[in-house]
């Protein structure tokens, strides 16, 4: 039978003797399935949580094909803790047989396209967006550090077997309109909940006209939709941009089979979108800019592992050269890797945009999470990032818009917000697309080998060390790096207050902000926790503390969690003692973030029982264990002073998740011998 690209990729990579299932025969939509995992990376603010993590497992090297430890998050150093998790994870790099990549190197998910994806493999990252390397037709996914961890060490990887859902391209973007336009359009459609325990694979004759780096944006930012991945197929075009980075033997050729059957097909005509905005304070927020059109702008951002490619720098200097930023507009843009900042300097794209005013920024996440340039109190900031959640940017009462870098450089030189297709910017130096021909040599300054002769600055990029040598290095543990803190044990019983009552599409920043305030503690868990929802309650740590921590419940509406992989946004609550969260339904990497850490996730069976619990009130959780073991749904009792209600909690939870919660966590779990 016909597969899709996804399914192939998947039964390449099942654990064997982990599923009965018939090669080539399409695998049971959510199915609980364990899979090989080829690469794994992680970045600095998950990394040291994973890597502490890691070393409890007890093994010499890791056990994969290509490990990477990125730093691109943590990089402003205000104060010695961000330098001291550097020093730990190069050390522990060294030791367990990890690629190094320096800070200054680049964003993770773009040095990562650049050096080591592999069409074909299966990447596993800390990170949510880690779904890029999907561009260039990886099975890329988002999970927890501790899944990372024990992926490091040779386990599988499970989840339930998504759904596939196909995008069929046609046509061509027409100039002004860029590949962020895209995964808009599919936002729009979809919503930030939309791709839940599911695929988003893309074919059709419109992938053709998309290069590595366009492809990568939309898959990318397919993790707003809360997909468990999205891929695109390896073809001519995959193996061009392979070959401009030096590796044209890592190509493989993949596709769907031709008849491939999916869950659902969802059809965009390239040539008819439209520049498009995600609208404050959420991705799928979606308008057009001739809906905005003249909005008055005080700051562009252009960058973040969803726009800072080559492409999109070549694309933003096409519309302002020889223009000049607009009076009362601040502009930045940091290219997403120190190979890309080679190149525009080579390709004289930096000095176009240096001479139009941009504020040249590090290769890193910088503002996409808070880490500096931050917008103006009430400010319209246009930024080329994939998340727009309230306060993320630094500032609270910010308008912030996820444009494309056209859309951006466009705002950026008229002061207004502009449909980047009604202006008048091409130049014999360029394309007719706006996109310089850098890597194949047409209609450009400098041929591709000119381009990217100085461009592979190999010395940021440290290589694992043999075996012999790693035996001797020495971890380096700063004072603020502290032991992950071990998950309490499971009871048959909860009987405890409801602390917090929060409504729908609560993301993983409400839970655990990022920023300058709170990412230095991201190896320290006692002081992290003081931070846990406090965009929701700013009193919920001394509420905790005031019963001494000795457990409590969290209730939410839908899609709870969406966003960030962050598994602290499970270890602040773990630690804090929240034991149980009921809600309608649940982001997917936030879910299993919670199993990990002991805590039960439960969904209503009746969303209108959401109605039926207030803060303060007590809810008791009874005969779990009988639940846990065997998959019955959860007897829930809410004790208010209106009286008792007995509500139903979904158990949905897949066999290995349930023995996970029942040992308490994912790392007693693997101590005992769990798979």
């Amino acid at each position: 039978m016909a597969l899709t690209l996804a399914e192939k990729i998947i039964q390449n990579h099942i654990v064997k003797g982990s599923l009965d299932f018939t090669p080539g025969q399409p695998i049971e939509r959510g199915k609980d399935i364990a899979i090989k995992i080829d690469q794994t990376l992680t970045q600095d603010a998950t990394g040291t949580m994973a890597y502490l993590q890691f070393e409890t497992i007890g093994v010499p090297r890791v056990k994969t094909e290509v490990s990477v430890s990125y730093v691109d998050h943590n990089t402003l150093q205000t104060d010695f803790k961000n330098h001291d998790d550097h020093r730990y994870l190069q050390s522990v790099a060294a030791k367990y047989g990890l690629y190094f990549s320096r800070p200054g190197n680049g964003v993770c998910h773009q040095v990562h396209i650049e050096h080591f994806g592999k069409p074909g493999k299966t990447l596993l990252g800390s990170d949510s967006h880690t779904p890029t390397g999907g561009g260039i037709g990886m099975i890329a996914i988002g999970a927890g550090g501790i899944d990372v961890a024990v992926a490091m060490g040779g386990g599988a990887f499970h989840l339930a077997m998504p759904k596939v859902f196909g995008v069929k391209l046609t046509g061509t973007l027409r100039k002004g309109i860029g590949a962020k336009d895209i995964i808009l359009e599919v936002l729009r459609r979809e919503s930030v909940k939309g791709g839940v325990g599911a695929v988003y694979e893309y074919f059709g004759e419109g992938v053709e006209s998309l290069t590595v780096p366009q492809r990568a944006t939309v898959t990318n930012m397919g993790a707003e939709l809360g997909a468990t991945c999205s891929v695109f197929p390896s073809d001519a075009t995959t193996k061009k941009f392979l070959k401009s980075m030096g590796r044209e033997n890592d190509w493989t050729e993949l596709k769907a089979d031709e008849g491939a059957v999916y869950d659902k097909v969802i059809e965009i005509n390239l040539s008819e979108l439209n520049a498009m905005a995600a609208c404050p304070n959420s991705p799928d927020n979606v308008k057009t800019l001739k809906e905005l059109s003249g909005t008055k702008v005080t700051q562009v951002a252009i960058g973040s592992c969803t726009n800072s490619s080559l492409d999109d720098l070549a694309s933003v200097a096409a519309i302002v050269k020889g223009k000049h930023i607009a009076p009362g507009v601040e502009a930045g843009i940091a290219p997403g890797s120190r190979t890309t900042l080679l190149m525009a300097d080579k390709a004289g794209i930096l000095g176009t945009l240096i001479r139009a005013g941009f504020r040249i920024l590090e290769s890193a996440c910088g503002p996409c999470i808070g880490m500096g340039f931050a917008p103006n109190s009430e400010g319209v900031s246009l930024r080329t990032f994939n998340r727009n959640f309230k306060g993320r940017s630094g500032t609270a009462d910010a308008g912030i818009y996820l444009v494309s870098p056209e859309t951006a450089a466009a705002a950026a030189i008229t002061g207004v917000m502009t449909d980047p297709s009604t202006l008048d910017w091409e130049d014999a130096s360029w394309t007719a697309n706006g996109r310089i021909s850098l890597l194949d040599g047409k209609d450009s300054r400098l041929s591709a080998e000119e381009i990217l002769a100085d461009a592979q600055d190999e010395g940021m990029l440290i290589a694992p060390l043999p075996l012999e040598k790693a035996k001797d290095v020495e971890i380096v543990r700063g004072p603020n790096i502290k032991p992950c803190p071990p998950c309490k044990e499971c009871a048959d019983n909860l009987k405890l207050p409801v602390l917090l009552k929060a409504a729908s599409n609560v993301s993983t920043d409400d839970i655990m902000p990022a920023g300058t305030k709170v990412l230095p503690f991201r190896s320290n868990i006692p002081e992290i926790s003081k931070f846990t929802y406090e965009r929701l309650d700013a009193n919920f740590y001394k509420k905790a503390e005031a019963i001494n921590f000795s457990g409590c419940i969290v209730v939410g509406a839908e899609n709870f969690g969406q966003g960030s992989s962050r598994e602290h946004a499970a270890l602040g609550p773990m630690y804090l003692g929240v034991r149980a969260i009921i809600t309608k339904s649940f982001a997917r990497i936030h879910k299993a973030n919670l199993i990990n850490y002991g805590i039960i996730p439960i969904t209503f069976k009746n969303p209108d029982d959401y109605d039926k619990i207030s803060e303060g009130d007590t809810v008791e959780i009874s005969n779990i264990f009988k639940s846990l073991k065997d998959g019955s749904d959860f007897d829930v009792t809410v004790h208010s002073k209106a009286g008792d209600v007995k509500i139903c909690g979904v158990n949905d939870l897949a066999e290995r998740s349930r023995n996970i919660l029942l040992a308490g966590g994912l790392a007693s779990y693997t101590r005992a011998g769990g798979q």
